[in-house]
This record gives C-alpha cells, sequence and structure tokens, in this order.
C-alpha cells in the first residue's frame, strides 16, 4: 500500500505550516485536519479550511484523499475560519433572548413604559393571547433545537451570533414594545380577525414542526446524508409535493398569522424581512437540490408554489 506525503501551506502567504509524512491513502480530510492540529493547537478542526486551491471551495471532511486530485505528494491549502461556536449553542442563545426579552415588556417591568403602568396587565385580551403565541414559537423552538434538529456542520463562526442576536432580540423588543403598550388597540375587526389569525398561526406551526420532524427522520444520528424529503403520510408534510423548503413556508405563514392577530407594523416589518432572508436560503437549498439530485422533482419552488 503507497502513502501519501501531505504539505499544508497558507492560502494567502504559501508558507509551509505543517508536513506529513506517510499518510494513509484512506485517510479523510477530517482525519488530516487531526493531524494537523497536532502540530498547530490554536487551529482546532473546525477552524480549518482545507482546499486544493487557495482560492477555491473548502473540502469536506469526509472527502478521502486517494479520491482526490493529487498525486503521492499532496498540496492543499489552509484557511482559518476564525472562532467557531457550535449551532446548538447559537440557536439556544438567538431562541432564549427573545422569549425573555418580550415577557419584559409584556409583564411591563420598570423602567419601559410610564410608572403608572408598571406590572399591570394590558385590558386587550389579545394582547395576552399574543404573548402566548410568542412564547409558544420560541419555547417550541429551543425543544427542537435539543431534540428534533440533526446540524450537517457542528459550528459557525463566533461573529455572527453577535449578529443574528441582534435581528432576533431588537426585534424582539421592538415588537413587544409596541403590542404591549398602554396605548396599544386591538385589531380592526376584533374578535373574528384574531381567531382567523389564531388559526392560521396554529395550523402553520404544527406544519413546521411536522417538516422538522420529516426531514429529522432522513437524516440518521451522527450522519451527513442528504436525501430528496418526499411527503409522508403526515398531511401537513404533503407540501413538499410542490415547495422544497416548507420549513420557511410555514415558518412564514405563522408570521403572516402573527401580523394579522396583532395587527402591529413591527410584526409586519419583521415578517417581510423574514419572509427576504428565508427566501434566499430556500433559493439556495433548491438549487443545492437540483444540483445534487438528477431525479429532483421539478415541480417545487423554492418557497412558495408555483411563486417562488
Amino acid at each position: 500500500m503507497k502513502h501519501y506525503e501531505v504539505e499544508i501551506l497558507d492560502a494567502k502567504t504559501k508558507d509551509k505550516l505543517c508536513f506529513l509524512d506517510k499518510v494513509e491513502p484512506n485517510a479523510t480530510i477530517g482525519e488530516i485536519k487531526s493531524m494537523f492540529h497536532k502540530s498547530h493547537p490554536q487551529w482546532y478542526p473546525a477552524r480549518q479550511s482545507i482546499r486544493l486551491d487557495p482560492k477555491g471551495k473548502s473540502l469536506k471532511d469526509e472527502d478521502v484523499l486517494q479520491q482526490l486530485p493529487v498525486g503521492t505528494t499532496a498540496t492543499f491549502y489552509f484557511r482559518d475560519l476564525g472562532a467557531q461556536i457550535s449551532w446548538v449553542t447559537v440557536f439556544l442563545t438567538e431562541y432564549t433572548g427573545p422569549l425573555i426579552i418580550y415577557l419584559l415588556f409584556y409583564f411591563r417591568v420598570p423602567f419601559i413604559y410610564a410608572p403608572k403602568y408598571d406590572f399591570t396587565t394590558s385590558k386587550h385580551w389579545v394582547v395576552h393571547l399574543a404573548c402566548m403565541c410568542h412564547s409558544f414559537h420560541y419555547v417550541k423552538r429551543l425543544l427542537e433545537t435539543l431534540f428534533v434538529h440533526r446540524f450537517s456542520h457542528g459550528t459557525m463562526p463566533l461573529r455572527n451570533i453577535f449578529k443574528n442576536c441582534t435581528y432576533y432580540w431588537g426585534f424582539a423588543a421592538w415588537m413587544a414594545y409596541y403590542i404591549n403598550h398602554p396605548l396599544y388597540t386591538p385589531p380592526m375587526y376584533g374578535e373574528q380577525q384574531v381567531t382567523i389569525a389564531l388559526m392560521i398561526f396554529l395550523f402553520c406551526q404544527i406544519g413546521n414542526f411536522s417538516i422538522h420532524i420529516a426531514l429529522r427522520n432522513l437524516r440518521p444520528p451522527g450522519s451527513k446524508t442528504r436525501k430528496i424529503p418526499y411527503p409522508t403520510k403526515n398531511p401537513f408534510t404533503w407540501v413538499f409535493l410542490l415547495v422544497s423548503c416548507p420549513n420557511y413556508t410555514y415558518e412564514l405563514g405563522s408570521w403572516l398569522g402573527f401580523t394579522m392577530m396583532t395587527q402591529c407594523l413591527p410584526v409586519a416589518f419583521f415578517t417581510f424581512v423574514g419572509f427576504v432572508q428565508m427566501t434566499v436560503w430556500a433559493k439556495g437549498k433548491h438549487r443545492s437540490y437540483l444540483k445534487e439530485f438528477r431525479d429532483y422533482p421539478t415541480l417545487r419552488s423554492p418557497i412558495l408554489p408555483f411563486i417562488l
């Protein structure tokens, strides 16, 4: 069995950082990262981007050395991805913030509104319903993060958590301030509007959860297997017939219901911004499905059936 010699160069300066002798041909990039880490402890595997070309794409951890277009002396290029943080930690931080922040406004703790309103409750029942729905949504997200989601990538750059938390926490405070404001006025069409909105919200929350379960069941524990998602016996998953990312479709529906329920402009703006971002994610996911699977259903749209 022939062995490989592996040299790792800095992608920017082309300086040699590491030389590995007698590397097994069936060694994976993940294993090479671990070897590199031993000589450079400051760059743990999650921080490493190993490439065939200085400006090329990062190789996958599961890529096997002998299957790559390299000779017996393989040259790779390294880039530092920066400090990393686990996706679980990111999601728990992102979602705990809005849950707590909204409740601070709901319970009208001091220094938010006029002192005479401290710890008083709203006279409008829709305000209490909105708090329950908002809290339910983020408790659901936290539980899904802990017990449902399986992540194909274990970490993300630490700097991203500040951007993400600013988005989620900031919007939560903006929405909560107006919905729980002492001068808040209920929706124009009263109880009927709120009831319909609540039904939309709950329907989409169940749908979103159903999609997350379906996606989870596609990937065995500990694997990075990718399969085409198809509808299951659960009717909420039948939207897979027309949409590649129905989890985003249901998420959009939930926030449209919440917007209708509260009739609050900051909520509408949050829904719009979220829709734009989810559309970007859905289009990217849709493109990757089409590229990876030749038999991918052509009828599907990224997020909205027949439209987008």
